[in-house]
């Protein structure tokens, strides 16, 4: 997924800040004059916290303030990906292989650009395969323009640890 020249700059400017912090960044956005950082905790067992966002806001403004790398106003966001986080990395596909996701390629595929379906990875010659209800599809990852996770059987599955908790 293409990133703007910008976004590639921001994205230099914030990792370390934010691997220092405990945190992967997983995407830099930079839209309407909305410059949105996503992050997540390095360890998968934390959840990301008001707190956590706080940390990293503060630290990126003070960047900003020194850098200066935005030359219109903006609104600075900072956020978690959330239950349907995007799939940004080629490292995504295979730390989600098994889930339902939604990806959207930039060419169409027997008529279709958009494909929903069990995520079973990607292969070494950056192929992602999905088993889908019209059977499996093998998608260009360089095609890709959008692709996330589909929340439903995760919403589920912590519904059902809930319950059992």
């Amino acid at each position: 997924m293409a990133s703007s020249p910008l976004e590639n700059q921001l994205e230099m400017l914030f990792s370390d800040m934010i691997a220092e912090k405990g945190f992967e960044l997983v995407r830099i956005s930079y839209r309407d004059g909305v410059l949105q950082i996503m992050a997540e905790p390095k360890d998968r067992d934390l959840e990301m916290t008001v707190e956590h966002c706080a940390s990293i806001s503060r630290a990126a403004a003070r960047i900003l303030d020194e850098q200066d790398p935005i030359t219109s106003q903006y609104r600075l966001e900072v956020t978690s990906p959330g239950v349907s986080r995007p799939l940004i990395k080629r490292e995504d596909y295979d730390r989600f292989q098994g889930e339902l996701v939604k990806v959207t390629i930039s060419a169409q595929i027997d008529g279709r650009r958009r494909f929903h379906g069990r995520l079973i990875g990607i292969s070494d010659d950056d192929k992602i395969e999905l088993d889908t209800s019209f059977g499996p599809v093998s998608l260009d990852y360089g095609l890709v323009e959008a692709a996330k996770l589909d929340p439903t059987e995760i919403m589920e599955r912590r519904l059902k640890s809930r319950r059992k908790g």
